[in-house]
């Protein structure tokens, strides 16, 4: 049975942002490393999305804020906590629980991560913050610009630290370490959906003996979802896609794609036949990206369409069910996408199509989940046919060919000639 945050070492203050977001009972990641974080030690814990990490380090992170001494302030602007997060929509959902669990205390937070704000984030940055959450491009450009420095960080968080390599940022990560207080004067936590050996091989360089914590690592898709395997023709996806739509209860629909132009696609036929959808998409302007995810969690759009860069990060509760509209060509896109549903214990479920083009990866899927996905046939009327919408048509731009109205130089001559054809023959040299 779980502990209750309540009989468990957390200062008063964070309990009471605890209790204000609703939780009493310690997930399984939060009842293996609080009694080991809450000690001042360092954790390096493999959990999957949706299972409670994040507040499993805030509570942690805070607890240690409040009965630790800071650091004597430095010249420039020094934050006392560091959260590293490989994508700027995982460091918002960070900062956003910070802000409720952390809510009774006086610490202030500030996210700086890419794509909005420059300026008015490194103004933020420079006037100084208690805890600092961010991407690694946008830590490491404010760094070398000496806004802020890291000498007085006693907290340390790398979240997603597999995803860090998968994108790359292994480089700049090792680089904003090497610039910290050494392990043996901080507490530091590592979180990663898989604790591979160049994960732990980080963690024990710039760690302090952390305490390997796998929490069923061998169960890499939540219990609570229920997922369905369809096998159709591309040309049919579409209507299926409306069939289900018909028969499933839900309020809220995350739908998975593989390419840009699918997901641009399907937002506006899923419009037009009147479930209102948007694309968010890797190109996606931040500021347009942000709204949309507002929109789809507050409710006003029940349908999101997105490409895998909106599968790792993304904490939006009451999605019922997940779409993998294409079937992902990525093992490990699969579990995060279905993780969007079924989060802290609900329930969802998780549908994936699996057409002609990408049924390929199938096999490797389920070799990884260590499981068949239960297939089930459609019967001929789960398929809606889509009402015909029609378009403006555009006429297309046919340049316009003018007529030389260029007049003759003379009576005898109709068209344009050479100018040396004009000339007047010289008289023929006489014998």
């Amino acid at each position: 049975m779980s502990s209750k945050f309540s009989s468990l070492p957390i200062p008063p203050l964070v309990l009471k942002g605890i209790a204000q977001i609703g939780y009493t009972n310690c997930t399984p990641i939060q009842d293996e490393t609080l009694p080991i974080t809450l000690t001042g030690n360092d954790v390096a814990g493999q959990a999957q999305t949706g299972t409670g990490k994040t507040a499993a380090f805030l509570i942690a992170l805070f607890t240690r804020l409040l009965e630790k001494s800071p650091r004597p302030i430095s010249k420039r602007a020094s934050p006392r906590a560091m959260i590293i997060a490989p994508t700027r929509e995982l460091a918002i959902q960070i900062y956003n629980e910070a802000e409720a669990i952390g809510t009774a205390t006086d610490f202030s937070i500030l996210a700086v991560y890419g794509g909005v704000d420059y300026e008015k984030q490194r103004t933020a940055l420079s006037e100084g913050c208690d805890i600092l959450i961010g991407t690694p491009g946008r830590l490491i450009d404010y760094f070398k610009q000496k806004v802020y420095d890291l000498r007085r960080v006693d907290v340390l968080v790398i979240d997603e630290a597999d995803r860090m390599f998968d994108m790359g940022f292994i480089a700049d990560l090792r680089y904003l370490l090497r610039r910290l207080p050494p392990y043996k004067q901080r507490q530091s936590m590592l979180f990663s959906a898989t604790l591979s050996f160049r994960v732990m091989e980080m963690a024990y360089e710039h760690m302090n003996n952390p305490v390997k914590i796998e929490v069923t690592p061998e169960q890499l898709t939540a219990e609570r979802i229920e997922q369905i395997l369809f096998h159709v023709e591309r040309s049919r996806k579409l209507s299926l896609l409306l069939g289900l739509f018909k028969r499933e209860t839900w309020q809220r629909t995350l739908i998975f794609v593989n390419t840009k132009h699918q997901g641009e696609t399907l937002a506006r036929r899923l419009t037009e036949q009147g479930y209102p959808a948007k694309a968010i998409t890797g190109d996606l302007p931040q500021k347009k990206r942000l709204r949309f995810l507002e929109q789809f969690k507050a409710g006003e759009m029940p349908i999101l369409v997105a490409t895998d860069v909106a599968s790792r990060g993304l904490h939006i509760d009451g999605v019922d069910l997940v779409v993998n509209y294409d079937f992902p060509q990525d093992r490990e896109a699969y579990v995060h996408r279905i993780g969007r549903t079924a989060r802290a214990g609900a329930l969802g479920k998780a549908i994936s199509l699996a057409d002609e083009e990408y049924v390929m990866s199938l096999e490797e899927v389920e070799s990884y989940i260590g499981k068949k996905i239960p297939v089930e046939w459609p019967e001929d009327d789960l398929f809606i046919k889509p009402k015909y919408v029609p378009r403006p048509k555009i006429q297309p731009n046919r340049p316009t060919h003018q007529k030389n109205k260029t007049k003759p130089q003379n009576k005898n001559q109709t068209k344009s000639t050479p100018q040396h054809k004009n000339r007047p023959r010289r008289p023929e040299a006489k014998k």
